[in-house]
């Protein structure tokens, strides 16, 4: 394991990000159900390759909208491959972030960054710009993997989207995994 806490996921491990295994142990349907609902729109930070967006695309309805953003377009390219002749490829616009900025100019109802922010170098900026995204009420979902961020590491995170203004309103129980939701 690289001592770079800020390591971006490599696309040569992007097949292992939508396995049945990870399926039965990360049920997208089950995580996501108490937040996402027909008609609206969602943000999938660091989506990978649309493990989480491909669910939320159903679960949004035709009125909803998903956007599926991450940082590297090999991962993008996969979930456009992935989407392509399915009935919720209308329903998912396919973002590429910058390095240092989302860079999404929508007002969103719930965001899911699954995995993903222990991957963010400058976290204050992160959570700033999400809060300038989320509408009053919208709420955000953080899932951090246990392997890669420690206990100490996950509470300073959870601060971080607090001092942005984030207000913290749970801590779900998912298998192998440290996770709270905020609200705007």
């Amino acid at each position: 394991m690289s001592s770079d806490k800020h390591h971006v996921c490599p696309m040569e491990r992007a097949w292992r990000l939508d396995t049945r295994i990870r399926r039965w142990m990360q049920n997208p349907a089950k995580i996501l159900g108490p937040y996402v609902k027909e008609g609206m729109t969602v943000l999938d930070v660091g989506c990978g390759v649309g493990f989480f967006s491909i669910e939320m695309a159903e679960m949004v309805g035709e009125a909803g909208k998903v956007i599926a953003a991450d940082l590297q377009e090999g991962m993008l390219e996969c979930l456009r491959e992935k989407i392509k002749g399915t009935g919720v490829e209308g329903r998912i616009t396919v973002h590429k972030c910058g390095e240092d900025k989302i860079g999404v100019s929508e007002s969103i109802d719930f965001i899911l960054m699954f995995y993903v922010v222990h991957e963010v170098k400058k976290k204050e900026e992160f959570f700033n710009e999400i809060v300038t995204m989320l509408r009053p009420g919208g709420q955000v979902l953080i899932v951090e993997p246990p392997f890669h961020v420690s206990k100490t590491e996950f509470e300073e995170t959870i601060g971080k989207a607090q001092e942005a203004g984030l207000k913290e309103v749970g801590r779900p129980k998912m298998l192998f995994s440290k996770a709270a939701v905020l609200k705007a």
